[in-house]
């Protein structure tokens, strides 16, 4: 698997620079958020309109919402009808894995299973979001 910063041939990867982290269970965005910065993996803003990518622990209708008032979308012609398939991944609550969504286009870019931590200490949220981040660049 590829990671997001790295291609197979060694060349890094000129992927998303900047960042807005949704609030992730137990408050591991606050300890992702300081080891993508110290590693200067990604720049983490504080304004999510001014993010390339979105992260965070769950996707589904609340992250649809979520998405929706941070990046409003233009005004749909009601005229036309269309085919286009429900979205139909659901998932209410965080259970290990991570995302890196584009946020316009809201694919999903990259994704990584992290066990839990194993409780909420502040050692154990550290220690798994660098685990986080050493995944997303590769290291």
């Amino acid at each position: 698997m590829l990671s997001l910063f790295a291609a197979a041939s060694g060349t890094p990867y000129a992927g998303p620079k900047t960042v807005y982290i949704l609030p992730m269970a137990a408050g591991l965005d606050q300890y992702v958020a300081q080891w993508l910065t110290k590693d200067h993996v990604m720049q983490v803003v504080a304004d999510p309109k001014a993010a390339e990518v979105v992260m965070t622990d769950r996707l589904g209708q609340a992250f649809e919402q979520k998405m929706k008032e941070i990046r409003a979308e233009p005004a749909k012609d009601d005229s036309k009808t269309s085919d286009a398939a429900p979205h139909v991944f659901r998932s209410s609550r965080a259970l290990g894995t991570i995302f890196v969504v584009d946020a316009k286009s809201r694919q999903v870019l990259w994704s990584e299973y992290q066990r839990p931590p194993r409780s909420n200490s502040d050692r154990d949220l550290n220690r798994t979001a660098e685990e986080i981040v050493k995944k997303l660049s590769g290291k």
